[in-house]
């Protein structure tokens, strides 16, 4: 490919990290992507813990061996990791890696913390905030969901105000309101092709 010839330009497949506080609805924004039927790959966490009978490999998690978890942190194959309840879970580079050669947009759902750490490793990565429309409206969300005792409800508020500081480290806010889904999920395809017809497109090395 003639890469000067302005008629023929190159296609960059991009990393895409939805991120934000608990409770703006990032597992429902990648529900209603996946109902587009963009063909984004969205990316699986690999986990230790057995498989429960519900749960379809590739699609929930991938399952793995402790020894393989490991293996994978020895030889820095994992964006991030944790030990949740004795198991491991963490984000392989691996599975990124082969999306983004096969030429598919990869699409990442992480708290926040975990959106800094891809900034740091892949810089050229697309970050996107998603928030409620105002505090308000996110602690009615989390009483909705009729797991959050006071306490923890005030605490989560509390961490959604903290995230709020990170938000110039993102490159888009995407705020997602009450019944206003269909509009969100436009907006962040609005995002997703604006980047991709950018004079100078974002490369990424992983």
């Amino acid at each position: 490919m003639n890469e000067s010839d302005p008629y023929r330009r190159p296609y960059h497949p991009l990393l895409i990290v939805i991120s934000g506080p608990s409770g703006v609805g990032k597992d429902s924004l990648l529900t209603g992507l996946q109902q587009t039927g963009y063909p984004f790959h969205f990316v699986v966490t690999a986990n230790t813990r057995p498989r429960r009978p519900d749960e379809v490999e590739g699609q929930d998690y991938h399952f793995v061996s402790v020894s393989e978890f490991t293996a994978m942190i020895e030889k820095g194959e994992l964006f991030e990791y944790a030990v949740v309840y004795g198991d491991y879970k963490g984000v392989p580079k691996q599975q990124v890696r082969e999306a983004l050669a096969s030429g598919k947009d990869v699409i990442m759902r992480l708290d926040v913390q975990g959106a800094m750490t891809i900034r740091r490793q892949v810089p050229e990565a697309v970050l996107i905030f998603l928030m409620a429309g105002s505090e308000d409206e996110l602690a009615a969300r989390l009483q909705a969901r009729h797991t959050e005792a006071p306490e923890s409800l005030r605490i989560r508020l509390a961490t959604a105000r903290e995230e709020l500081k990170c938000l110039d480290e993102f490159d888009y806010v995407v705020v997602n309101r009450d019944n206003a889904l269909d509009e969100t999920v436009v907006d962040v395809i609005s995002i997703i092709r604006a980047e991709h017809r950018r004079v100078h497109p974002r490369q990424v090395s992983l």
